[in-house]
């Protein structure tokens, strides 16, 4: 028998000065059996980075042709396509191929390397833009997590403070290609 998703809620507040963003969401996060605290946190971390009123959930690791986070028109064509972790070319191509933009959010202790082996490859790829979170960052958010949360981010000049009323994260997501 397959195990199921585990479902968190997280009422999220975002304060984004950079975008002019102020919002409360309310967000019903699955978390696939094999992802991490640390994974669904920074898929979080960017839900919060790119907030949007159309920003939704993809099915992630359950499918390979969503993305962790998009943003669609009513058309329901893909505008912004948001990837975390490390993933392969081939994936990042054909994410690239069905949206106007596309957002990866690099983190883990291999993230420096795969940035390296792959910044080459990932230079023909015009609206892709890649962000690098460092590695006690993103423990530090998976320190956050709980099945039911509330989160406060506030976005300015670059710099994030994520929040739970207790704890405070603060990091500056590291642009690597714009």
């Amino acid at each position: 028998m397959a195990l199921g998703a585990t479902i968190f809620k997280a009422a999220l507040s975002v304060a984004d000065m950079d975008r002019g963003h102020y919002a409360d969401h309310a967000l019903v996060i699955a978390r696939h059996p094999s992802e991490t605290d640390e994974r669904m946190m920074v898929r979080v971390a960017a839900f919060a980075l790119n907030a949007d009123e159309a920003l939704q959930f993809g099915k992630g690791l359950s499918s390979e042709d969503e993305a962790a986070l998009w943003l669609k028109d009513l058309t329901g064509a893909i505008q912004l396509w948001i990837e975390v972790g490390l993933p392969d070319e081939k994936m990042l191509r054909k994410a690239c191929s069905r949206s106007a933009a596309v957002r990866l959010y690099v983190y883990g202790r291999n993230a420096q390397k795969w940035w390296r082996d792959n910044e080459a490859g990932l230079q023909r790829f015009e609206h892709l833009s890649v962000y690098g979170l460092e590695e006690h960052t993103t423990q530090a958010l998976a320190a956050l997590a709980q099945r039911t949360m509330q989160l406060q981010c506030t976005v300015q000049d670059g710099q994030a403070w994520f929040s739970d009323g207790g704890n405070t994260v603060e990091f500056s997501p590291q642009v690597l290609k714009t």
